[in-house]
């Protein structure tokens, strides 16, 4: 799965392009009761109400590749009789009108979804006509097969905050009537997976809005896939074993952990022309990881608890580096030191300005324009001895560092 094949699902999500036939769900409270089902034909639903559906189901197709959207296989046994892939592709052939399916399902995802408040579970039944593209991304006007697939959003649902409001039917200012509103899904999937612009029956696309939570017990229990982290756990993950490892002799762990990174961000780009070639992404190796801290000058107990910390961690999935370096963190860091470097510059100038001496024996000091140089004479004025600086009008005078007229 690409970002490519989520844009090409995404895409046709609007009214001219969508191919929506079914929609179920079913509204959960707090208690995890049933409060209703519905079920409704997604091109006879009225306009407002069929572009909100629309926009839930597109939310369940947005985020990055690997973060918010993953793509999970199913284990053999899974794909069994009684197995959660044959349960999902029961409901897909049945196209969303088998009731007693669609109740086994909303009360799998009542049973392990964990959420404190009332939620909406949405079913989407499609069907995407795959149009034949050429090697430069034309379109051909023939298909090359028909994606049918589910998408499911499960949505919470939060009364709307208390306030004032304009009551028609009284003609007055008073307490605004409070109701239950249908957020954006915070957790969904699509069955089978869309990949390389074809179904895959063997895995489907999983989608989480944090990217800090995977909520592996949904993954697990109500699709039947092996939980995989996210690329901002993974990153949470490798933080935490760098930190805990470094604490007993390591008073700034943060500011070690950023080398570790500034380190990973070498090995992603060692050189400029390789920033441009498209490359597989580079993964943590036992001997990468043992390299970068050998650089850091981490060894002893230290780096064997990070080495032994990150195998047991990553063992079913090494990570890509760019999943454990913090973007934001390494660029605030490289402005601190920009700035530091600054301070320590000025300071260097300050000090230079202060040293600076002229010798005693000197009691006036000039610094005049070179062309001057010859028309500045001395002469005795009232016994004075003086020394005479011809003056244009117009001419510019900083006498002592203060800009002076005469």
């Amino acid at each position: 799965m690409t970002k490519k094949d989520i844009l090409e699902l995404k895409k046709r999500l609007n009214k001219t392009d969508c191919t929506i036939t079914k929609l179920c769900g079913c509204y959960v409270d707090g208690n995890k009761n049933k409060i209703l089902t519905l079920s409704e034909t997604f091109l006879n639903l009225d306009d407002e109400e069929f572009y909100k559906y629309l926009d839930l189901s597109r939310k369940c197709l947005s985020g990055t590749v690997g973060n918010n959207l993953l793509q999970l296989e199913f284990p053999a046994a899974e794909e069994e009789p009684g197995g959660r892939q044959q349960f999902l592709m029961g409901i897909k052939e049945s196209g969303l009108k088998n009731e007693e399916l669609l109740d086994r399902f909303y009360d799998l995802v009542i049973e392990h979804y964990d959420h404190v408040g009332n939620y909406l579970i949405l079913l989407f039944k499609d069907a995407y006509d795959i149009i034949t593209r050429t090697n430069d991304g034309l379109k051909l006007d023939e298909s090359e097969e028909v994606y049918d697939y589910l998408l499911c959003a499960v949505c919470p649902v939060t009364l709307s905050k208390p306030g004032l409001g304009y009551r028609e039917e009284e003609n007055r200012i008073g307490a605004r009537i409070r109701d239950w509103v249908v957020g954006a899904p915070d957790t969904g999937f699509i069955f089978p997976a869309f990949s390389d612009r074809s179904s895959d029956i063997h895995s489907l696309i999983y989608y989480v809005k944090d990217a800090k939570d995977s909520r592996p017990e949904f993954v697990e229990n109500v699709l039947g896939c092996g939980a995989r982290h996210t690329a901002a756990e993974q990153q949470q993950i490798f933080s935490s074993i760098v930190k805990k490892a470094l604490a007993p002799i390591q008073e700034d762990t943060e500011d070690v952990l950023l080398q570790v990174q500034e380190s990973f961000q070498e090995f992603i780009c060692p050189d400029e022309e390789e920033i441009y070639e498209e490359t597989a992404p580079v993964t943590l190796t036992d001997e990468l990881i043992e390299k970068v801290l050998a650089e850091q000058g981490i060894q002893g107990e230290p780096a064997r608890h990070i080495k032994e910390g990150v195998a047991r961690e990553f063992e079913a999935e090494p990570p890509a580096l760019q999943n454990l370096i913090d973007e934001k963190a390494l660029e605030k860091n490289a402005r601190k030191k920009e700035e530091a470097q600054l301070r320590l510059q000025v300071q260097s100038l300050q000090k230079e300005l202060a040293e600076k001496t002229y010798p005693d024996s000197f009691d006036v000091m000039l610094r005049v324009n070179p062309e001057k140089t010859p028309y500045i004479k001395s002469e005795i004025i009232d016994g004075q001895k003086c020394l005479i600086i011809p003056i244009e009008e117009n001419e510019q005078i900083n006498l002592n560092g203060v800009a002076t007229e005469l």
